[in-house]
């Protein structure tokens, strides 16, 4: 395809990946963020092999692996006796099996690598403080308004906005996301106030009725993410910069083991937001506009795989848009080798939130028998493999 003028509104992992990788190949590439600066909210994410087979490709694996964890492997534990389940091994198994590592990683780490890549070849790439108010698109190409009143044009117009997305609702109108029941904490914490126990390369999920809880290290070891997710129906308000309290949260997770009121105690501020579902849409693109990651796809946090498919998204728009003569039909192609991925992973991850939870893990008894039948080796290669031999490069491409 000839070289096009392409308008990104977000600068999230999504955005910035498909800024990457459509500048790698020679295209003119504007994205518009509206945070006033960079660095995303503090978080911790994981990375399975199909997106840092991405990353590889994007020339940018020695960066991030500088600033990643690799952890060993996976592991369940109980919510009150502690009783381990290993899930699977990673480290060089993730790199023997697929081809490339798995990684846990601050976001603002990853999020800072990508922005230096796209700088490094564009260096006003990436324009601040750009609210983005509405859009108007016709048969050759697409305008972006801000809401100070600029506007800029382009070729083709990707709306990587998340998930209160104004392209979507442009294109589609308003969503109606529904509460999961689910209320979610988030901490980092720095490794040294932990014990050494909690401080080992193995990412670590409780299960328990009602609620679970992970971590994992980030950051060469030198922090511990911690997500810790509660059925209650008292909070629903979907922002993730809402402070709670180390005792109510502490509270949410009563009678769990003393290890998880130990990752607690030790998060100096606790965050919490409500976990709303929404349908993730099976039709993004609409002519010369588009959308990706969390605007089409927002998931619940349970496959771990939300930055993955922003990721993949990001470098699918451009294969397409490099091997389609048309731009509205690359937009359509990769709609279309997106859609029922994305949809099988949304759904896969609200599946997980009924298995972390089951009621059959109150009891110590009834728990051995669910963990040894929901997590034996067959069931886990069930849920997992398919997401991690993805590779974005070599699926066959829709007509």
């Amino acid at each position: 395809m000839a070289k096009q003028k392409i308008v990104i509104a977000g600068a999230g992992l999504g955005g910035l990946t498909a800024a990457l990788a459509l500048l790698r190949d020679g295209h003119d590439v504007r994205v518009f963020e509206q945070a006033p600066r960079l660095g995303e909210v503090g978080a911790g994410l994981q990375l399975s092999a199909n997106a840092t087979r991405v990353l590889a490709q994007l020339g940018v694996d020695p960066a991030v692996r500088a600033v990643a964890s690799v952890p060993a492997g996976k592991q369940v534990r109980l919510w009150n006796t502690g009783q381990s389940w290993k899930l699977f091994d990673l480290g060089a198994e993730s790199v023997a099996q697929y081809g490339h590592p798995y990684y846990t990683l601050y976001r603002p780490d990853l999020h800072k690598v990508l922005v230096d890549a796209v700088r490094a070849l564009s260096p006003d790439a990436v324009t601040l403080g750009a609210r983005c108010a509405r859009f108007e698109a016709d048969d050759s190409g697409a305008t972006l308004f801000l809401d100070d009143g600029r506007r800029v044009s382009g070729d083709l117009l990707v709306g990587a906005d998340g998930v209160h997305s104004k392209i979507r609702r442009g294109l589609f109108g308003g969503d109606d996301p529904q509460f999961s029941g689910c209320l979610a904490w988030r901490g980092v914490i720095p490794a040294e106030r932990l014990p050494e126990r909690l401080r080992a390369p193995i990412g670590t999920n409780w299960i328990g009725p009602g609620g679970h809880v992970i971590h994992y290290a980030l950051r060469r070891g030198e922090l511990v993410n911690f997500v810790g997710i509660v059925e209650r129906s008292d909070w629903k308000v979907e922002s993730w910069t809402t402070a709670g309290t180390v005792d109510e949260c502490l509270n949410d997770f009563a009678g769990w083991n003393e290890d998880v009121h130990t990752l607690i105690r030790s998060v100096r501020t606790p965050f919490k937001w409500a976990l709303m579902v929404r349908e993730p849409l099976q039709q993004w693109s609409r002519g010369r506009v588009t959308l990706l990651g969390d605007a089409c796809h927002p998931t619940l946090p349970f496959l771990a795989q939300g930055a993955c498919m922003a990721i993949e998204d990001g470098m699918m728009l451009a294969r397409c848009i490099r091997e389609t003569a048309d731009p509205a039909h690359a937009l359509k192609r990769y709609q279309d080798a997106r859609v029922e991925r994305t949809t099988k992973i949304v759904q896969g991850s609200a599946a997980n939130a009924k298995r972390f939870h089951n009621p059959a893990l109150a009891s110590a008894e009834g728990a051995v028998a669910y963990v040894d039948r929901e997590w034996s080796e067959a069931r886990v290669r069930e849920r997992y493999h398919w997401l991690f031999d993805y590779k974005v490069d070599e699926v066959p491409l829709p007509a």
